[in-house]
């Protein structure tokens, strides 16, 4: 009991102590100890738990007991149980006692000295602390929402905060619908108040309020109104008597009181003064504008108005005062020609003053002026051209003293010209040589120029009648080295170019070296030089020069103008009496030699008559020898064809190779004489004008087809490529002689095969304008077809090429030996290409190929057409040099593809 007394609770009681009296005593003893010690115990834990729990105080503490061991431990405990419970409440009391002080920076602490807070308490302290964090970031939300919207007025602010829930996330959407209603209500406002502010009052808050801030609309509406209305009224007020100049307007403005009445009456009586105000200046100004001074205002006004009536009654007076003086001044200047009047008005300053002071200097300076004029007019009047106006003078009064003293000098200088003239004039009477006049006009007029140097050229019309300009006549020609100019020295360059332009040649900066006028003192380059033509209806009868130290004047250049004029005349008269000297004993050398030449001419034609009937009975007799041989040698030479055919045919076989080969040959070279015999034909028949055209409508296929038909045989034997290309937009038919054209084209197209070893023979069917050709018939046409002939053969040399269309003509010595023919086919086929009112052009390159072409109108004229040679029409150009005189010939040539040689087979 005495080890559990002091607090030893491990102690037991053993047998020793069953027979001991003291030590039940002691037992006893013990026993009430403990017995007391948890008696004071239990109590001090009541009154610590009453006080916790009733008063609410944690501050009380067990209070020990005289027990030791266990028992102070266990008292300890309990102190340290409570004081662990009442440090995190006093924690978290501060933290809420700084919560409702709105003080949300408070957190409790998550440790109790070096402990940590677990269990209830640190959930108690996380909970209590993140309490305060969703309070302070609340706070902070919701103050920015109240600084943005209440005082930076920034509206349309909104506080978000993520995690909310319950009353916290009312809370948040109540202040958003808050600011959001205050956003929409002041903006409508702020809408409206600027709109009037800017002058437009058709505005009013229409967004939905309630309570003062529907009040607030209300007010506003109504001062809107009421604004509107003042405004509408004022505003007809003031540009009735502003703008549209309707005095006496008054403003109405119903059911308005206080401020707005008093602002519509001070505004009917302000227009109401401003309208007696302005009437009564509006008629005293009118009256002064009509050049009635008699008025005045009389009008009651004040301030600056009251200035503005005295100033314009002040003005009135002036001006009254000062038109009386101007009037007589001007009345005395410019009515009555009384010069020297001054205009006098006492008590004027400033600008009356300086109105007055002009109007009497321009007074006397007119005054002065015309004096002045008027003088020198009246010296004018009576011959004297020496005087000159020297007053002072300004503007366009300067600028009349500035012409009559440019007409008195012009005069005085026409003057002197006319009297010039006439001197020259007479001074030239009588003279009958152009270098003689020519001296005596270069030394009367160059001086009066105030020139230095003088040459006259003259056209050399007598001689040849050219254009030839030289010079007849110098002043002062000497270049000081010794040589200078003499008669029959040639014009060059700008005098040449004045007599072409027929106009002068001014030159105001001539170069130092250009002309020298010497002296015998010295010598100096000329500043000046003045070329002219001399004229006579247009046409150049020479040129003039004239170079001087000084720029010449506009009266020495309209001076020279005019005496070029009238030396011309003289000029032209001198000509003329030499060229009708000269014709006359010209015509009398002509008389006597055109009476010789009649005689000769009488014996000449008699001559020539019997000579031309010889020629036409020996052509006729020609004609008809070449006609009758013709018909009697192909009638024999059938039948040795028809035989020799036979023969070379050798149906039979009775003949040798070498026989048919014979046949053969007399076959060909009979052929041959046929052709030669019928080209003689032909040409005979052109040459006595008995080759009759006969035109029809011809299809263009059928021409073809008879081309294709005879020559592709023929250019297939040979291993040529025969090709016929048309134009879409050449006539499908044609009005021609079919024969003829068939005769043309059969020629030109067997010379092509004929000269041509390897390679094509083309025919280009086109349509070519009609324009730029030289026969009539051509340029009339209402469409050409051109039917070219293109080969690559051996071609024809340049200097061949003009004499293929003679007869009997070929390139060169050796074709008729090498490739046969007789050389009259292409001189009929342009013959018969002339009868239809065509043409031939050929065109070729040696070694390279050759090109012909046929040109015809689409319709050949009814009547034949002469052969070229009888006609003595225009020769058809077939050469380079032809083609040169025909542009459209040229053109062309020019647009054709040249013939290409024909590569080598591979």
């Amino acid at each position: 009991m005495n080890s559990l007394r002091d607090g030893d609770f491990t102690v037991r009681a053993g047998d020793r102590y069953a027979d001991s009296e003291e030590t039940l005593a002691e037992l006893a003893d013990a026993f009430d100890q403990i017995a007391g010690q948890n008696a004071h115990l239990a109590s001090e834990l009541q009154r610590v738990r009453r006080e916790a729990v009733r008063a609410g105080r944690l501050d009380e503490r067990v209070t020990p007991s005289p027990g030791r061991g266990s028992w102070a431990s266990s008292v300890d405990d309990v102190n340290q149980l409570v004081e662990g419970l009442a440090v995190p409440v006093a924690n978290a009391t501060k933290v809420l006692e700084a919560v409702a002080a709105g003080d949300l920076t408070r957190h409790m602490d998550l440790t109790e000295g070096s402990r940590q807070l677990r269990g209830e308490l640190g959930h108690l302290a996380r909970v209590a602390n993140r309490m305060v964090d969703r309070l302070a970031l609340f706070s902070r939300r919701v103050t920015r929402v109240a600084r943005e919207v209440g005082t930076e007025g920034r509206l349309g602010g909104q506080a978000k905060i993520q995690g909310l829930s319950g009353d916290w996330r009312d809370a948040v959407e109540a202040v958003n619908t808050m600011a959001s209603r205050l956003t929409d209500q002041v903006r409508d406002i702020a809408e409206v108040t600027t709109a009037v502010a800017k002058g437009d009052l058709t505005q009013k808050v229409t967004v939905e309020a309630t309570g003062e801030l529907l009040e607030l609309k209300t007010t506003i509406n109504m001062i809107v109104q009421q604004l509107s209305g003042f405004a509408d009224e004022v505003t007809r007020v003031a540009r009735e008597v502003g703008t549209e100049g309707l005095l006496g307007g008054q403003a109405q403005n119903q059911g308005v009181s206080g401020v707005w009445k008093d602002l519509t009456d001070n505004v009917n009586l302000m227009a109401s003064n401003l309208t007696d105000q302005v009437r009564n200046i509006a008629q005293v100004t009118t009256a002064v504008a009509e050049g009635d001074l008699s008025k005045k205002i009389d009008v009651d006004a004040r301030g600056e108005i009251l200035e503005l009536k005295t100033t314009i009654n002040t003005m009135v007076d002036s001006l009254s005062a000062f038109a009386d003086e101007v009037t007589r001044v001007t009345r005395e200047v410019g009515t009555e020609g009384q010069l020297g009047g001054q205009a006098r008005v006492d008590g004027v300053h400033g600008t009356w003053k300086k109105l007055t002071t002009g109007v009497n200097e321009l007074a006397s300076n007119l005054t002065t002026q015309v004096r002045a004029i008027a003088e020198v007019a009246n010296a004018v009047a009576h011959g004297d051209m020496s005087g000159a106006i020297s007053v002072d003078a300004r503007g366009e009064v300067a600028e009349l003293k500035n012409n009559i003293n440019l007409m008195v000098t012009n005069l005085r200088e026409t003057t002197r010209a006319k009297d010039w003239l006439t001197r020259i004039a007479a001074l030239t009477q009588g003279r009958r040589e152009l270098a003689e006049i020519a001296d005596l006009i270069l030394h009367e007029l160059t001086p009066l120029v105030n020139a230095q140097f003088a040459a006259l050229f003259l056209t050399d019309e007598l001689g040849d009648g050219g254009t030839d300009l030289r010079m007849v006549a110098a002043y002062g020609a000497d270049q000081g080295d010794g040589s200078s100019l003499s008669p029959g020295t040639p014009a060059r360059g700008l005098v040449v170019q004045a007599a072409v332009e027929k106009k002068r040649i001014l030159i105001t900066d001539v170069p130092s070296d250009y002309i020298t006028i010497s002296s015998g003192l010295g010598s100096a380059p000329a500043s000046s030089v003045v070329i002219l033509p001399i004229l006579f209806e247009d046409q150049v009868l020479g040129v003039m020069e004239l170079a001087s130290f000084r720029q010449f004047s506009d009266v020495h250049l309209a001076f020279i103008d005019q005496f070029v004029d009238t030396i011309g005349v003289s000029i032209n008269t001198i000509v003329a009496s030499g060229r009708t000297e000269e014709l006359l004993e010209k015509s009398q050398r002509l008389t006597s030699e055109l009476r010789r030449r009649s005689e000769q001419l009488q014996r000449s034609n008699a001559e020539l008559e019997e000579q031309a009937a010889l020629l036409a009975t020996a052509s006729q007799y020609k004609s008809e020898f070449l006609a009758n041989m013709s018909h009697e040698l192909r009638t024999p030479l059938n039948s040795l064809l028809i035989l020799s055919r036979l023969l070379a045919d050798n149906p039979e076989g009775r003949l040798s190779e070498q026989d048919v080969q014979y046949a053969d040959t007399i076959y060909r070279s009979g052929s041959d004489l046929l052709q030669l015999i019928n080209d003689i034909l032909d040409l005979s028949k052109v040459e006595a004008g008995r080759m009759d055209v006969r035109p029809k409508d011809l299809p263009l296929a059928k021409l073809l087809d008879y081309v294709e038909a005879t020559f592709q045989p023929l250019a297939a034997d040979r291993g040529l490529d025969l090709r016929i290309v048309v134009d879409d937009d050449v006539p499908r038919e044609l009005f021609s002689d079919e024969q003829r054209l068939q005769q043309i084209l059969r020629n030109l197209l067997s010379n092509a095969v004929k000269f041509t070893q390897e390679g094509s023979v083309t025919m280009h069917v086109a349509r070519v304008p009609s324009e730029g050709f030289a026969e009539e018939s051509l340029r009339e046409s209402e469409a050409v077809v051109a039917f070219a002939v293109e080969d690559t053969g051996i071609g024809i040399p340049p200097e061949q090429l003009s004499v293929i269309f003679d007869a009997f003509q070929q390139s060169d010595g050796t074709t008729s030996r090498k490739y046969g023919g007789t050389g009259l086919g292409l001189s009929i086929s342009r013959q018969i290409a002339g009868m239809l009112g065509g043409r031939i052009d050929a065109e070729s390159e040696q070694g390279v190929g050759s090109r012909f072409t046929l040109q015809i109108p689409l319709r050949t004229p009814h009547s034949p057409t002469a052969p070229l040679g009888a006609a003595g029409g225009t020769p058809l150009p077939a050469s380079a040099a032809d083609r040169d005189r025909h542009p459209k010939a040229r053109e062309q040539a020019q647009q054709r593809p040249r013939p290409r040689r024909p590569e080598p087979p591979v």
